[in-house]
């Protein structure tokens, strides 16, 4: 019997370890891309050529308020591959023209956008997907042949929430695939992508709009 005891609790603590590794790897892999504090690791991109402090606030409460303009974007410093990128925004007032861009591997190009892909927030498109100053994916376009912008609109009925209140948008992004979820519903999906990393950005097209809970979950 005293010959079993060591192999139990050798059994007992291999498994506390593995248990511990586990939910440690698990936990590891989320980023918060805003500090709620400042803009640090971020860049706005636009013309004229603007500090982010100057069109971004950072509230207390981990909520940032973005004015829309100048015509640009705000983006990460760092780049990712393999990953879920998680953000929640709303329209304050009005609702207007919006984007949530991944795979930003230069730019601008295409007048004032960078080479990327743009999950849409624009009301009433939500979840439309645009690759952006030349860039592409497998997919047929769904707008028509030579229209100025390039779309793959979103393949469920519309479930953008009402101005003022909260939407998520959830865009998994593994090797040349972009998946996309708008408010728990998929919305979108493309393969074949010709980027497969870079940063991840928000446009800013005129239109004030807030963002929170701005995540991402590396993927292996």
């Amino acid at each position: 019997m005293s010959d079993l005891v060591p192999n139990r609790l050798s059994l007992a603590t291999f498994l506390a370890v593995t248990l511990l590794a586990s939910t440690a790897e698990a936990a590891a892999p989320i980023t918060a891309l805003f500090n709620g504090r400042d803009f640090a690791g971020w860049e706005f991109v636009g013309s004229p050529a603007t500090d982010i402090a100057a069109v971004c606030t950072a509230r207390p409460n981990g909520v940032v308020i973005a004015t829309g303009v100048p015509v640009g974007f705000i983006s990460t410093m760092a780049t990712y591959t393999n990953y879920t990128l998680h953000a929640e925004w709303r329209w304050p007032g009005k609702p207007g023209n919006g984007g949530v861009l991944v795979h930003i591997s230069s730019g601008p190009k295409d007048r004032a956008w960078p080479l990327s892909f743009q999950v849409q927030t624009k009301n009433k498109s939500v979840g439309d997907l645009l690759p952006m100053a030349g860039a592409t994916f497998a997919e047929p376009l769904t707008n028509a042949p030579g229209a100025a912008t390039a779309i793959k609109a979103h393949i469920a009925p519309d479930n953008e929430k009402r101005p003022g209140e909260w939407n998520t948008c959830d865009v998994t992004c593994r090797g040349d695939t972009i998946e996309v979820v708008i408010n728990g519903v998929p919305q979108n999906r493309v393969t074949g992508c010709s980027l497969t990393g870079g940063k991840v950005g928000f446009q800013f097209e005129g239109t004030p709009f807030e963002l929170r809970a701005v995540t991402l979950t590396r993927l292996y």
